[in-house]
């Protein structure tokens, strides 16, 4: 019998392929999502050295100008469960757009705001843009990117959210000593504003997104879903132990080591925000670790990393503090990124509302266990906060391996 050379028909319902490592769309997701959380977390964080400049100018209290910081964070929060469902119904690449272009031009506006309600006005409706990032970059890589390398580009994406929160706190804090803090904030705007413009031209479109309904009821029915899957509620509780432990550190080593014995001076203290750089190697090592041992076994060994880490603080010499914060840092950013890159796979829909949970429970560990690691530390100083850490990371401890025994 003579084989037919007509052309083979092509399937147009073959499902698209993900995005595999070593690809030029591989390497512009990295770049773009990389720009995005480092410009996110830049924006987030600029303010917080310069809370004493605000203060002055503004001639408000130093806890009324730390308002500047918690109410953006409060506002990502809250629009966390906003955006992603909003990402869910109409895509990811243009929330993720919108919301940094957004965030920019409020930076920018932020700078020319003569009074305090006009920069707290801006700064909440920067984090509220912010949210549409946050939780929607990890949506978009677990669903574009090859299942075998989620967890390395996650990794990645957190390298860039350490390495914004150094620069955001080292830029405006130099660039304020120079000139002052309109011009810093300016700057940083101008930044963000250039980051949205490239994530928007290399970022390649969503292949694998399919709309999902935003109707209450679509939306009530995948929340009870994802609360009743046997794994993300624990995923969730991870994110608030651990960024609750992270936070509270990091809120409290400052009064430390501006006290006697070692009185360092507030620019010192500020430069040791150097140990996110740690964070940029640990997260992208600890995601390519997970294909070979598993990804419950690097959370536990990510979060051993940390309690060892700030047990290490317990000694009195900066010969010991300082290496027990890089080791606490490193491993913070890998037990996130694991975390984080685990609630696309894991959830079985609504894949942004998911991401969204998880996130929201990040950021509500980050202001209640910040907060209340203050009682801690006025009662019994250091030792107080360690303990309080070390409880925190006890239980995430044991959340991982109820994680693990349950094979998920």
């Amino acid at each position: 019998m003579q084989r037919s050379t007509r052309p083979r028909a092509t399937n147009s319902a073959t499902p698209p392929l993900f995005i595999k490592r070593g690809t030029p769309e591989f390497m512009r997701v990295t770049l773009a999502l990389f720009s995005a959380g480092l410009a996110t977390f830049v924006l987030l964080y600029c303010v917080q050295p310069i809370l004493p400049v605000l203060t002055q100018e503004f001639g408000v209290s130093p806890a009324t100008s730390s308002l500047s910081l918690s109410i953006s964070t409060g506002l990502l929060a809250l629009g966390l469960l906003i955006t992603g469902p909003l990402s869910d119904a109409i895509g990811r690449k243009p929330v993720m757009v919108t919301a940094l272009l957004l965030a920019a031009v409020c930076t920018l506006l932020s700078a020319t705001m003569t009074s305090w309600h006009g920069i707290l006005i801006m700064r909440a409706l920067i984090g509220l843009s912010l949210s549409g990032v946050a939780a929607v970059g990890m949506t978009y890589l677990s669903e574009e990117i090859h299942p075998s390398v989620i967890a390395f580009s996650m990794g990645l994406y957190i390298s860039g959210n350490s390495i914004g929160g150094m620069s955001g706190r080292l830029l405006s804090g130099v660039i304020t000593d120079i000139t002052n803090w309109r011009v810093a904030i300016a700057a940083i705007g101008c930044f963000a504003l250039a980051s949205a413009l490239m994530f928007w031209k290399i970022l390649p479109p969503s292949r694998h997104f399919r709309p999902a309904s935003l109707k209450p009821r679509s939306l009530m029915i995948n929340f009870r879903l994802h609360w009743r899957d046997s794994g993300l509620p624990l995923l969730f509780a991870e994110g608030f132990l651990l960024m609750g432990a992270f936070v509270t550190l990091f809120n409290y080593i400052g009064y430390r080591l501006l006290s006697p014995p070692w009185s360092l001076s507030q620019a010192v203290v500020g430069l040791l925000s150097v140990v996110y750089l740690t964070g940029s190697w640990s997260s992208p090592k600890a995601g390519a670790m997970t294909a070979k041992y598993g990804r419950a076994s690097v959370l536990l060994f990510s979060t051993g990393i940390m309690l060892a880490g700030v047990l290490i603080t317990l000694v009195n010499s900066l010969w010991f503090i300082f290496p027990g914060m890089m080791l606490f840092t490193a491993g913070f950013f890998a037990a996130h990124s694991v975390a984080s890159g685990w609630i696309g796979p894991r959830a079985r829909r609504a894949k942004g509302q998911a991401s969204s949970l998880y996130l929201f429970s990040y950021y509500l560990g980050s202001s209640l266990a910040g907060t209340l690691g203050g009682v801690f530390w006025h009662k019994f100083g250091w030792q107080g906060i360690a303990v309080f850490i070390a409880l925190l990371l006890v239980v995430a401890l044991l959340v991982g391996l109820r994680l693990r025994s349950r094979q998920l």
